[in-house]
Parts: C-alpha cells; structure tokens; sequence
C-alpha cells in the first residue's frame, strides 16, 4: 500500500511492504531507475484457497530463510463496537493471549519454546490482527495455537483474566495519555467523526467503558465477530501451498462458520463550517494542526492525496520545509501526510512554532502555504521524488515476511479491505501514472471544504484521558456484508449463517504438536577488504533484493562529546543532513529523493553511524552522495542557526518526556557527571551548551573525529565484495587521513560508589510513573555475557520475565516493565524499566525488590525457565538475521566487540551448554538489591507518601537541562 515518506502521528499498526522482481536488478545504473520501471517490478506471488467454513488462505512462498510468518485478520475494531462499549476490540485482543482451552497457558510462553520472532496482536479501526514468525519446523505448533483460539476459546475465558486484562489496558491507556501529545488522539476523531460515526471514538476506548465489560459481554463478542469466514489467514516463507492446504484444513477445518458479521455504515464527513480549539499540554513547543476527514484506501483519490501530501510536507524537500524551516524559518519543523484507513482517513498538516516567533504569524504562514500549494499543484519533478522516496521505503521491507509490516501484511490488507490481496498493485500503478493536474486536482477538492484547526499550546492540561475515547452513541447497522469481499465466489455459496459453537476437532489437541527438525542458523559469510586509504571493509553478500545497505562507522559516539560542550555532535549531525560544500541543503534532499535513497547519521554512545540503503541499479550515485555527505559537510552559518532551534525544541520536548527525564537523571547518578557515559543518554546534551555551539566548533569535531583512519565499514546486500570495494575505492578510497594523531575517549573517571536512594522527580497530575532502577556493572560489553543475559531474561528481560508477569499479568498495575542490560563498549548497566498506575508506585517498587531478592536467594532458575530460555535462545536465531538489516547489525556487533566471525554460528552451543547454577551464579554476582539507584517522575503529591515506608532516601531531583 502507498504511504508517505515521513509520518509525524502513528495511527496505523503496519505498512504495506512488497517484493521486487529481476526488472529492478536490470535497470540501467546510470541514471536513477525509471518510477514506471521500478512499480512493474513490484511482486509478491501468491496463492489463495477457501475452507468450507469460510476461511480464506493466502500463501506466499520465499525460501531464503527457514521461517514461516503467520498471520490472523479479522475484520473487527474499534468501528464495530456498539455504545457504551468503547475500547472492547482492543480488550478482547489482550484476552486472546491468556490462553485457550487446549493451550491454557499464557500464549507467548510456546512460541518462546520454539523461537518464534515478531510475536504480537494489534488492533485499529478496521481490524484485528495475530502474528507471529515461526521456524518452519515449528509450524504446526504455531497454527495449533491460532486455531485453537479461534474454535476454542470460551471455556479458558474467565472473570479473573477479563479483570486482569482490563487493567492492563487501562495501564496501557494511561501510558498513552501521560506522554506529550498523549490526548491528541481523542482531539482528532472525536472532532473530524461527529458523535455516532464508527470512527469517533478512540480505539483505546475510555475507562467507564472498560470498567463495564463483563464476561457474558467478551463471550458475545468472540460468537458473533471470530468466525473463520470472517478471517484471512496468510502464511508466507518457507511454505508451498499444498503444505499448507494439508496443515491449515487440518487445524482450522472443524471449526463452525460464524454469524455473517455486520459492517456499520462509514460515511466521510465534512465539517459544516470551520472548527477552531485550543489545547494545553506538558510539550516544548506550540503546535498548529490543520485537520480534514478523507476518503478510505479503497477509493482512487486515497493515493493522490498522500502524494499531495508527501510534497506539501512529507519529503525533505518538501513545500513547507522549504518555505517555513529552510528559507524563512518560522517554524521549527513541519509535515504533512494523508492516512486512510478502511472506509475513511485523516488529512493532517501541522507546524512547531520556532522560539520567539508568534504563532498567529506561524499559522497565517501554513494557511498560504496550503493555498499556494492548492494554486500551483505540485510539479512533475516534486512527484517524481515522492514516488522514488516511497518505492525506495517499500523495498526496503522487502525481506521481511511477517511481523507488523512484512509482505504478510501487504496481502492480508489487500485481502481483507480491497478483497485483492495484490491490491498494493493497484496503489502503486496509481502512484505511477499520477499527474501534477490529477494531483492538484484531487487536493482541492478534499482540501477546500472546511479545517479543523487544533492548536496544542504549552502549559499545564486542563484535563487528562480518563473520561476520554469514548462518547459512541447508538447508530444504524448497514447490513451483511456483501460476501465478494471475504470469499471466492467461485468456491460456492457460504451457506446459512450460525454461532460458533464448539468445535469436533479433526486434529490432535490432547497436547502440543512435537516441534520438527530445525535449520540451524547460516549466518552469510563474512568477507573484507581494505580500500586504497587503509579503510577496512567488512562485506556480506545478501541477494533476496536488490538493495545494498552500507554503515560507515567511526569510533566516536556520544561518549566523545566534551563534558562542557554536551550536545555538539547531535548538532553536528543535524547541521551535515543540510547540505555540503557542493549541494545546499535542498539539493541535497532532493539528490537523495530522486535515488530512492536513505542517507543519514546517527550515533550511540560508542559510535558516530552514517548509513546508506540505496537501490542496486542506483549505489553508484548513492555512495558518491554518501561520500560527499560525510567529507564535505558545508558547516553553513546560516542552516546552523536553524537547527540549533530545532535541537533546543527536541531537548525542550525530552524534558517533558516522563522515560526521557528519568533517563536523563539516572546516567549520571549511576556513572557520575565526569564519566563519559554519565550523560543524558539521549545525546541531545543541554540547553546553554547547544545555544554556545559555534560554527568552528562543529567543523573542529568533525575533523578530529570523522577521519579514515577512525573509520570501519560494513556493507551488506546484492553485490559482492570486489563491485564494491570497486565503487568505494571510487568514493572515498582517496580521503586522506590527517597528519594530527587520533583522539582517544577516556574512561578512567572513577564511577562513584552506590548510594542506594530515591530520585524524585515531580511531574503533576500524570496518572502513571515511570520508575528507573538501575546499577553499574563489573563488565564490558566484549565479556562474555551469554549467561549473565539470560539470566535478566529470565528476571525481567522478555514478555514472561517474572517482573513483568507479576506487574502485568499478575497485578495489573503496568502495561509492561523491563530490564535490560546496556550494549556500551566499556562499563556496562543494568536498568530495570516500569511505567505503573501512579497509586501503585510504592507497591511497584516493593514488588521490584521482592522479587530481584527471591530471585538472587531461594528461588533461583527453575527447570523450566531453563529449559525456555535455552530453546527461544537456539530456535529464534534464523528469524533474528532474516533480512539484510539484521545481518549489517550482526556484523557491527562482532567487530565492536571483537568477537569471531562464526559467533552467531556458535552461539547455539553456548546456550544449550547453559546450567541453571551458573545462570543462577551469574545473577548472583553481578546484580543487586541493596544498591540500586531509583529514580521516579511522577505526581510528587500522589507518589512521595507512597514512598516513606521503603526505607530509602528520597531526594527531589531535577533533570539537567
């Protein structure tokens, strides 16, 4: 499906991604490949099947991994729910992951046993989705687990897990809410739908609603909308389609056929007249939106209006950055996209006001824009680099077969909405035959009709998200659904419509299906070089597409910023992405655009990243953009000054940022202000040294620490190693490295001892607190931490840790928690994470500490946390490196941390070698109770009696700015 380049707002749970034919690899390198040619070669073959009961099987066969991604739609969401019951969709989701009455357990805990990846559930509007990518030996266990769900489900559905659940998401819901911008998403469905409209109410529902979900209310729900005819199936990988006839008819084959589900009547509605409102909220800067109600991805102007929008403020390049950010910087940033869901959408154009700027002028500006736009239309040129840029962004999906946007999506979406699991191809000739005139034309008329302009101004909210994402009234049903759009007629009538009744299982369910052979994990190998200036080149070669994804590393990162200067590589970064000595910042966009190219640096604490994905027929020109990006930087004055504002915004938004603050206060509590990862970690710095930063400052760091000598790089994709030593000598072979020695970061500041305490940091009338717990280990990342990481695993690592299962699933008072250990070079942490129902902060923290103290004494790794631990370990690791992306990320790892080349290879070995002694002896010696350092952001009010009767000092913190 098309989507624009670039999306302020996440409002759908997937992009649609496709899979390119041979026409790409013979495209003329020359020149970037012709639009029309690249569409042509944009293929996902399939085959699709009915059951008898009214499912619908799409398969798509790619065997260059031993994985399987399988994939449950049914169309149900949040549209569906009748008054009163907001929020229950998505409620229901979460109890389809408790258990079904042969499986029933927690449904996350199998897929671990055999290394399922991308295991998760989503729910929008207009559907509900299941997924998970299982080794293919595996297979049968997976389908076993969505079958027995869907015919299987009500005799495990109890109150007890309706009570817990329902607290979970309402702890999801307050998550939402409490972070900036948090309550935007009831602003703009609750004023574009009127009151009745399927889409008015928020799919995350409101807490009333929620609170009057009952069992007979979740039993009526499954019977009337999880029927098999009212689902699509997809499998797609290392599958042919008579495989899966035989495995789908028998899991998914005796259960009923459900009730033909109704579809509430969608209507695209336009406001009467314009609708003006205005909002406070804990964010850095004002905020202007203009909002308009679109058509639905089924109607042909669903993809001129994204691409509208792509030039209007979705490319780099685009209208308003270069009228409002670039050439008279009013604004800090900008953007533009259209989202159309099913049967409606949403059209947002918005802008941050710059410091110091009106924002009367800043909205009167986006309102000429807007009109200019609509006068002129967009050019020929403007489209052709929104459709590259888009094509470029969709193939690069190409590998991935399933999770939230692998080519599973791409044909469930098609099926489910368009009835035409290859629909994408429909969108994507539209996108290639579009017109400046049709363009321009297709704007007005959505455009002209009357706004709704929201503007979010900073201060403190005048009202939370407890009473909101509801408001459904009752309204009018429009019928069956016509049955062409989820069957093939010509597989017969569907027959009488019935209730999902208990089903006469033709497959064994007495247990779970054995797991089969296995393949074990073929990481590429890995090949180098060195260029002609001493660069060296680690190489593998990866041909499912026809892509190359390069890395030019340099041994910086945030930890070689200066102490009295914290932030200067952020804006060095931010001030190379707007041009070089040879492109001004908006030829530089636009070189990108045309290439179908994504070039940008980025940085950790240890490394300075500058990342190339680039289509095959276009990597000659794209490095020689890469190279010219990263030796030639123009350093302007003038650009400078702009996104020093825009740093200064994104510093002020992380401060009111609840993870973000506590991140920010406990680096340096744990490492001390004077070590180099005892800063925000976020690289941002602060506020006085940004606004210091010169022009001279920012070339100086890039001379000294941007050099060939202090360079590795790591390509991965479809070439081989001489073709690209060859185009890299040609690039960058002839940068020469400075006569000055290198720079060295040093780490010999002492880290200070442990002072067990509280940091509190005030954060008024947020209904959750964010708690960060945390300690310096005895360990660099380039130890051997194989066990020790199991171990965190086992504590509070994964989805069924014990911290989370008993904050979670258990108490009900978080959406989910973690801990995790750090991937620094040098001294290492270990932070446990956990967002709770403020009123539950001082339990939290109790439970926190109970369990880590049973953990690390009497009750230490069972047999079977053992046994999953070492079995999800093994079995996920083919599914871990599936796509080219995975495998650079593997190659950086072994070469940051100095590991072998066949690492991956041997980890197996390491992990089924693995004793419950010594994971229990690993905890035991690196982690603690009695010296951890919490820091907590939260309703001091609410929080700080909470926290008297813990034994801690409590200190009230606030976070460096």
């Amino acid at each position: 499906m098309f989507r624009s380049p670039r999306f302020v707002l996440a409002l759908a749970a997937s992009t649609a991604l496709v899979a390119a034919g041979p026409a790409l690899a013979k495209a003329k390198a020359a020149a970037p490949a012709p639009i029309a040619e690249l569409v042509k070669a944009v293929d996902i073959p399939y085959e699709a099947f009915t059951l008898d009961n009214g499912l619908r099987v799409i398969v798509h066969e790619d065997r260059k991994a031993p994985v399987v991604a399988v994939s449950v739609w049914y169309r149900v969401g949040s549209k569906n729910e009748p008054a009163g019951k907001t929020g229950f969709a998505h409620l229901f989701e979460h109890l389809m992951f408790n258990g079904s009455e042969n499986a029933p357990g927690d449904f996350f805990e199998p897929l671990q046993q055999v290394g399922a990846t991308d295991s998760n559930g989503t729910t929008n509007m207009d559907r509900t989705n299941y997924f998970e990518t299982v080794p293919t030996g595996a297979l049968d266990r997976a389908l076993f687990l969505e079958s027995d769900r869907m015919g299987h489900l009500l005799g495990a559905v109890t109150q007890e897990k309706l009570d817990n659940q329902r607290g979970v998401v309402q702890n999801e819901k307050r998550q939402g809410d409490n972070n900036p911008y948090g309550l935007l998403r009831y602003e703009i469905f609750e004023n574009l739908f009127p009151s009745g409209h399927p889409y008015h109410h928020s799919t995350i529902g409101s807490m009333d609603d929620l609170n009057s979900a009952s069992l007979d209310d979740v039993k009526k729900w499954f019977t009337d909308n999880y029927g098999p005819n009212n689902a699509v199936l997809v499998l797609a990988g290392d599958i042919d389609t008579a495989t899966a006839k035989q495995k789908v008819t028998e899991w998914f084959g005796d259960i009923p056929r459900g009730p033909a589900v109704q579809m509430p009547k969608v209507t695209v509605p336009t406001l009467p007249a314009p609708l003006a409102k205005e909002v406070r909220d804990l964010i850095p800067t004002t905020r202007i939106y203009r909002m308009w109600a679109i058509p639905g991805l089924n109607d042909p102007e669903a993809v001129p209006l994204q691409m509208a929008m792509s030039v209007l403020g979705g490319l780099s390049s685009s209208r308003l950055d270069n009228a409002m950010v670039r050439k008279d910087p009013v604004a800090v940033s900008v953007a533009a996209f259209a989202q159309p869901f099913e049967d409606a959408g949403i059209l947002i154009v918005q802008a941050d006001v710059k410091e110091g700027i009106e924002p009367a002028l800043v909205a009167k500006r986006l309102d000429e824009e807007i009109a200019d736009f609509l006068a002129t239309g967009p050019t020929a040129d403007e489209l052709q680099r929104a459709a590259a840029s888009t094509l470029g962004g969709t193939i690069s999906g190409l590998e991935s077969v399933g999770g939230f946007g692998g080519k599973a999506v791409t044909l469930a979406e098609g099926a489910l909405y368009s009835n035409d699991p290859a629909y994408y191809k429909t969108e994507l000739d539209r996108m290639a035959r579009a017109t400046p005139e049709q363009v321009r034309a297709v704007a007005n008329k959505w455009l002209s009709r009357p706004a709704f302009s929201l503007t979010y101004t900073p201060g403190e909210r005048t009202e939370g998200g407890e009473a909101r994402g509801g408001a459904v009234t009752a309204r009018k049903v429009a019928g069956a659904v016509q049955p062409d759009r989820y069957w093939n007629p010509a597989l017969g009538d569907i027959g009488p419509d019935t209730g999902i009744g208990a089903a006469t299982s033709i497959a064994d369910r007495s247990q779970l299906p054995a797991v089969a052979d296995l393949t074990a994990l073929d990481f590429p190998a890995i090949e180098r070089t060195t260029l002609k200036n001493g660069i060296e080149v680690v190489f593998a070669r990866r041909d499912a597409v026809p892509t190359v994804q390069v890395a030019v590393s340099f041994d910086a990162g945030y930890a070689a910023d200066p102490h009295n200067a914290l932030g200067t590589q952020s804006l060095m970064l931010s001030l190379m992405d707007e041009g070089t000595t040879n492109l001004d910042s908006i030829a530089f966009a636009e070189a990108k655009e045309r290439l179908g190219a994504q070039i940008d640096g980025a940085a950790n604490a240890d490394e300075t990243i500058f990342s190339l994905f680039a289509l095959k027929p276009n990597l000659r020109a794209s490095l020689g953009l890469l190279a010219d990006y990263i030796r030639h930087p123009a350093f302007d004055a003038k650009e400078l000054e702009r996104v020093r504002a825009q740093q200064l915004n994104r510093l002020k938004a992380e401060l009111n940022n609840p993870s973000a603050i506590a991140a920010r206060v406990l680096a340096p509590a744990l490492y001390g202000s004077e070590h180099p990862y005892g800063i925000p970690p976020s690289g941002l710095g602060n506020a006085d040294a940004v606004r210091a930063a010169t022009r001279e400052q920012l070339a100086a760091f890039h001379a000294s620490w941007i050099r060939p000598d202090n360079a590795r790089i790591f390509v991965v994709g479809d070439t081989t190693l001489t073709e690209v030593k060859k185009e890299l000598d040609a690039a960058l072979g002839a940068w020469k490295a400075p006569s000055t020695p290198k720079p060295e970061k040093h780490f010999e500041a002492a880290i200070p001892k442990p002072q067990p305490r509280i940091l509190l940091v005030d954060r008024p009338k947020s209904p959750q607190s964010v708690i960060m717990a945390g300690k310096v280990l005895d360990a660099k990342g380039s130890d051997s931490l194989e066990i020790l990481r199991s171990a965190n695993d086992i504590f509070g690592g994964n989805f069924l840790s014990r911290f989370n299962m008993n904050l979670r699933e258990t108490k009900g008072w978080s959406y989910g928690v973690r801990s995790r250990i750090s991937a620094e070079k040098e001294q290492l942490s270990w932070v446990a994470i956990a967002p709770v129902q403020a009123d539950r902060t001082g339990d939290s923290i109790n439970e926190l500490r109970s369990d880590l103290t049973s953990y690390l004494s009497d009750q230490g790794t069972t047999a079977e946390e053992l046994e999953r631990t070492i079995n999800g370990s093994v079995r996920e690791l083919p599914g871990s490196f599936e796509t080219s992306g995975d495998v650079l990320g593997g190659l950086r790892s072994i070469v940051k941390f100095g590991r072998p080349d066949d690492y991956y290879e041997k980890l197996p070995a390491i992990y089924e070698a693995m004793t419950t002694a010594e994971i229990d002896a690993a905890a035991r010696k690196a982690l603690s109770v009695d010296d951890l350092v919490y820091v907590i952001v939260g309703d001091a009010a609410t929080v700080k009696p909470q926290l008297d009767g813990l034994g801690l000092p409590v200190e009230i913190a606030t976070p460096v700015n």
